[in-house]
């Protein structure tokens, strides 16, 4: 018989035919996030758990099927998941890294060009019929060629973005304690504050740690230039959304990009009257190509766990030892 697999959410269909190809699937049909209860009965009857980064896997979920195998996220980050009880059970725990670093530096330059040209407030302002003509102050915005990009974690996702600028003719300053990378691409490392001084456009590239959340907070929001946007595709408490909210309101800063949330799927009330600010729903990798390919790694994890081997894309390697 085929190993059980229960999955959260539908992935795309080339990854569903292959789960089947292996698995006997038990798939969420519905597209939303499932609530602990239901997710807690499709876990306690299968060998494999593919979870999504919106569903949080705590220490409930994981413990109440004593003969669960693995758990496959289908994401590069894993903070959803109680990792640390998986450890303890011996239950090893999988991502998707690499995969979505191009698809999500493209989407970090789609929000600084939405931004900056406002592209969304025209788009609303030409659908309500209120185009009535070129005018020399209609939408005026800013530009992007021959301004300075601060870019906050240079790991492959800064680094992919960072390279988009040579067209541009844009100084790069970036800030982490933990990357160089003057011999991958002509950037200057600064302190956060010099970077924020600096910068026209920011853009954040780190990972939800204690140490990250608020990085971004009414101080850091003060410093930037009045005419500075602030872009997020990391993490959404990066950022203090409610210190985000007043600058973007009080005009500390020109604007600002957002695809993930301090709270999501909620927002801070009031945000979406900012007409300063771009809001996306957590797409950065919403690509075909990506979300396919995302899926065929956590496909080939679960194949792994199911063999009994080592998944190519392990978090918590030392389960199996040195």
């Amino acid at each position: 018989m085929k190993p059980k697999i229960f999955v959260t959410r539908m992935l795309p269909d080339h990854v569903m035919e292959k789960l089947n190809d292996h698995f006997k699937v038990n798939v969420n049909p519905n597209d939303r996030v499932l609530s602990k209860e239901e997710i807690m009965r499709g876990t306690s009857n299968c060998d494999i758990l593919l979870c999504s980064l919106s569903d949080t896997i705590d220490s409930d979920i994981i413990s109440c099927n004593p003969n669960l195998k693995g758990i496959v996220n289908y994401a590069v980050g894993y903070n959803n998941i109680d990792v640390k009880c998986a450890t303890k059970l011996k239950i090893p725990v999988t991502n998707t890294p690499g995969v979505l670093t191009e698809t999500t530096a493209d989407m970090a330059w789609s929000l600084m060009f939405s931004v900056a040209r406002r592209i969304v407030e025209s788009d609303k302002f030409v659908r309500e019929g209120k185009f009535k003509g070129w005018a020399p102050k209609l939408f005026l915005g800013a530009d992007i060629y021959g301004k300075t990009l601060g870019i906050i974690g240079a790991g492959r996702i800064g680094i992919a973005v960072a390279k988009r600028t040579s067209g541009f003719n844009m100084k790069i300053l970036y800030s982490d304690d933990n990357s160089n990378i003057e011999n991958t691409i002509k950037a200057e490392k600064v302190d956060l504050e010099t970077l924020l001084k600096n910068s026209d456009f920011v853009s954040l590239h780190v990972p939800m740690l204690p140490e990250t959340k608020h990085l971004i907070g009414e101080k850091e929001l003060r410093m930037m230039k009045n005419t500075a946007i602030l872009i997020n595709t990391s993490r959404g408490a990066v950022i203090d959304e409610k210190m985000l909210l007043i600058a973007l309101q009080k005009n500390w800063i020109a604007g600002a990009g957002l695809d993930v949330y301090e709270n999501e799927p909620k927002l801070i009330e009031g945000l979406i009257e900012c007409d300063n600010v771009v809001l996306a729903p957590h797409i950065a990798s919403a690509s075909v190509e990506t979300r396919t390919n995302m899926g065929m790694i956590a496909v080939e994890n679960a194949i792994a766990i199911r063999q009994g081997k080592k998944p190519p894309q392990i978090v918590n390697g030392e389960i199996y030892g040195k």
